[in-house]
Order: C-alpha cells, then structure tokens, then sequence
C-alpha cells in the first residue's frame, strides 16, 4: 500500500504526518513553497496532512494518483488558508484529477432568448458545494509559472474561498458589511485599470500585463488570478497591485516578514 492508501485505510485515527521525504520532495518542485519561512513550511505540513485525511482523491482517463501528485496539490491547496484554517473547506470532499486539460461543454442564453453551446478548454474547475477538479499537467508544471504569477492549484481553491458566503462575487467571507465595501472597492479599482490594460494590449499593441489576462474576464476570475500571483510571486505582485497587497495581506495573514 502506498503512503496516501494507509492514512486512508486509517481514518478514524488521528492523521498521519507527510513523511519528511516525501515533503522534501514536494518543496523541491514548487519553489514557492520552499522560500516559505521555515515556521511557516512545517505549519503548512502539518495543515496538509490533515486536509490529506480528510479529502478523497479521484484519478479519471486510467490517471493513478500517487502519494507525491496528493501532497504536491494538498500543499498549494492549504497555501491560502494557512493562517485561516481547513474550515473554509469543509463544504467539499472529493478532488478530481485529470491528466491534462478538460474539455467542459457550455450552454448560456443570450438576451434575445437564443440558447448557445460552445465547449471550454479547463486547467482546472471549482464547484460550488461540490468538488475541485484539476489538471495535473498544469498542476506539475506549475512550479515553473511562478516568475509569471501563475498557479492553477491556488486559483481554484480560491475560488472554493470566495464560493463561502453562497456564490462566487469575487470577495472573500469578510466579518462586517464595511470590509467587505471597503473590498470590493479597492478590487474593483484595481480590476477596472487592469481590465483597460489587457485591452490596450489586445486592441492597440500595448505592452503585456505581467498578470494573466484571464483575470479580466470578471471581478471573480480577477480575485483568483491576483491570489494565485500574491502566493507564488509576492514581490512582483506587490509592485504590480500596491493597492491589493496590504487588502490581501488583512484577509489571508501571511506571516510577518514576507
């Protein structure tokens, strides 16, 4: 039996730690992870380890999931929620692994009434209630795309953060009324100018934004791919969004230093 198939084998004891060999290894392939202060790295085992004993892992297309491919997604998964907790994952239990890109079939009505399909190229997808699924090419490559600010993992666990309060609005649980406007002001502001970038890129041969255009599809979409930047890249994100590092910095409470 594998690591991951004995800790489930054995769940009703208390979790078992990730071997540190195993974490070594996972450290090794995401960078990001490794620069972590080192109080922050064994908080962030220990968290992994638990949300390891209790999610169910599902390899799809003859895809076997292996005890490093679990830990490499339960660490980037427990990255945004180190400091908040595995609370704001407990509406969920399974995640679906693929091997590479999925193929997700749409339909929207447009306002005329006419109904329109069209299919959808995924790295990954978060469901409300339901569960996350992931491509694991994007998920192995992803130790690379930092420099760019990219990292599909922390995208759709983010938006499993943002799905908390009912529905995906591109702002996080917040405890008062007054936070969260103050939230989506300063998102918005910053979504707004990021948005006008990405067209005068695309329209009239702007330089590139460094963040994912992806992002300036909607104020949801712009929350997950700012987040997954201000994990893997805090510096460049920092110099890109002043306004946004210190409103993420009072939700996620990184560690002071970083």
């Amino acid at each position: 039996m594998t690591w991951l198939q004995r800790l489930f084998a054995r769940r009703g004891e208390k979790f078992k730690a990730i071997p540190d060999a195993l974490w070594d290894d996972v450290l090794h392939v995401y960078p990001f992870l490794a620069a972590l202060p080192f109080a922050e790295q064994r908080k962030l085992h220990n968290l992994s380890s638990r949300f390891l004993a209790h999610k169910e892992f599902t390899g799809v297309h003859g895809l076997e999931v292996t005890d490093a491919m679990a830990v490499a997604i339960a660490a980037q998964a427990c990255l945004p929620v180190l400091n908040l907790g595995l609370r704001f994952y407990d509406d969920f239990k399974g995640i679906v692994v693929h091997p590479g890109a999925m193929l997700a079939r749409r339909q929207v009505t447009d306002a005329a009434g006419v109904v329109h399909h069209y299919s959808e190229v995924l790295a990954g997808e978060a469901m409300e209630l339901g569960p996350v699924t992931l491509s694991w090419e994007d998920v192995a490559t992803s130790g690379g795309l930092a420099e760019r600010g990219q990292n599909v993992v922390i995208h759709e666990f983010v938006h499993k953060l943002d799905m908390r309060d009912g529905h995906a609005n591109g702002c996080p649980p917040l405890a008062s009324r007054a936070a969260k406007a103050a939230w989506q002001k300063t998102m918005q502001t910053s979504f707004d100018a990021f948005r006008e970038s990405v067209v005068m890129h695309e329209r009239f041969g702007a330089e590139a934004p460094w963040l994912d255009s992806y992002g300036a599809q909607s104020p949801v979409e712009f929350f997950a791919v700012a987040s997954e930047a201000y994990f893997v890249n805090r510096t460049r994100f920092t110099q890109e969004f002043p306004a946004l590092a210190p409103l993420f910095d009072g939700f996620f409470k990184p560690a002071t230093g970083r």
